[in-house]
């Protein structure tokens, strides 16, 4: 059994029934709990069964469509059961961001991953060794964008013995972004210098461009083709001097705002295989806010019908209405993400009300405090939210509310709980 079979749930949890027992993670279907009949003390975050199977299912379609392959990140939830979901449902294998989410990944019994990241502590370095060594079907591949990274690494390695070098991928950044080398004849300098260590093996190429995008066409789709332009040509360079090492070359980008325009140039023509990567993760629940924008434009772009569905919702209560127009929700900073937008209501259950209906439109979240949510009442609301109100917000940017919680319940239409994930930041 994985790590994940064998959770426990219990009062120590928030969101977790403070008078009921603890119980393993496979029996919560079993317990009866509804949301909406108050089983489940607010606030709570939930996942919605059937908009996240949806989501499954048709990022695995659109990659399938494009020839390309999923190793979507799993620091959006750093959840093992939605790693499993993924995996089970075709990915390639899971994105992490350091050694200590890699770890939490193979636990989980993801045997192929990315570290979309530098990885040069020494500390890191161990700790990559003995995953490795612990499960020889492990395979793992980092990022290096510099020979100063290089050095350290090749510093640690030659003080070990029977280490065997490490895969890697260089990576390109973009002027005043994040990392990644910024020139193309720096970055064929760091492939030959990757080619001749001993600690290292260069098995590919990689970028990073969501911090880029607008979520308007007519910038993101030149910005995306102009960096992917730069790659198509890097790594046409270092095939030529034949520093590829490995039977196929790694391409990997993809965050979750343009994956589209990314996963049309994933696919290089090389004299080797090439293995197209796209590692977006925020489809996986999608959002009613920050992504929800992104992907209308992705929609627009390729035609989609019916693309991604949100399906992270944060229950709260109506606590107090303490002046006209305001109401106090039991839900602030230290339950939801607000980095790339407030939340936002989106349903609405009146107390002893064991069906949710839509959020009155008139409603919106101002301000959070740490465990406050402002929720306004506008002059054209037709609905008056009274104490003991049952009120569900979208939100915007799934990562940042995804680390706020150690468990969520997933919940059918009716809000009834018929599975629960854990989730380990």
């Amino acid at each position: 059994m994985t790590t994940a079979q064998t959770e426990r749930l219990g009062p120590w949890l928030k969101g977790y029934p403070p008078a009921r027992a603890p119980i393993e993670r496979v029996a919560v279907a079993q317990q009866g709990w509804n949301l909406l009949a108050g089983d489940l003390p607010l606030p709570l975050a939930v996942l919605k069964r059937d908009a996240l199977a949806h989501n499954l299912a048709w990022m695995q379609s659109f990659v399938r469509q494009r020839g390309v392959d999923l190793a979507p990140h799993g620091k959006t939830t750093m959840s093992p059961e939605l790693f499993r979901r993924q995996l089970d449902a075709g990915a390639w294998g899971i994105t992490f961001a350091n050694v200590f989410q890699l770890r939490v990944g193979v636990a989980a019994g993801v045997r192929r991953a990315v570290i979309a990241n530098q990885v040069h502590q020494h500390a890191d370095l161990a700790g990559l060794a003995a995953l490795r060594a612990e499960h020889a079907d492990l395979r793992v591949m980092f990022l290096v964008d510099s020979t100063a990274q290089l050095a350290i690494i090749e510093g640690w390695s030659a003080t070990q013995r029977g280490i065997a070098p490490f895969e890697v991928l260089v990576e390109i950044g973009l002027p005043g972004g994040r990392t990644g080398v910024r020139g193309h004849d720096d970055a064929l300098a760091l492939a030959r210098a990757l080619r001749a260590s001993a600690a290292v093996r260069l098995v590919g190429i990689e970028c990073y461009e969501g911090l880029g995008a607008t979520g308007e066409s007519a910038h993101d789709v030149p910005y995306v083709d102009a960096l992917m332009q730069r790659v198509a040509q890097l790594a046409d360079a270092i095939e030529r001097e034949g520093l590829f090492e490995g039977d196929e070359v790694i391409v990997s980008a993809g965050g979750s705002a343009v994956f589209d325009l990314v996963a049309a140039r994933l696919r290089l023509n090389l004299v080797r295989p090439v293995r197209a990567l796209l590692r977006s993760g925020c489809y996986v629940t999608h959002d009613h806010g920050h992504y929800t924008r992104f992907v209308d434009a992705v929609n627009r772009r390729c035609g989609c019908e019916r693309g991604l569905q949100p399906a992270l919702e944060l229950w709260t209560v109506v606590q107090s209405t303490p002046e006209p127009g305001l109401a106090l929700l039991s839900a602030g900073r230290r339950d939801v993400g607000f980095d790339a937008g407030l939340p936002m209501p989106v349903a609405f259950a009146p107390a002893g009300a064991r069906q949710a209906q839509a959020a009155d439109p008139a409603w919106r979240i101002t301000a959070l405090n740490d465990q406050h949510a402002y929720l306004q009442i506008g002059p054209q609301a037709t609905t008056q939210p009274r104490v003991g109100d049952c009120i569900g917000l979208g939100i915007s940017h799934p990562c940042t509310t995804f680390d706020k919680w150690h468990w969520m319940p997933v919940v059918d239409d009716r809000y009834a709980v018929v599975d629960a994930v854990t989730i380990h930041f």
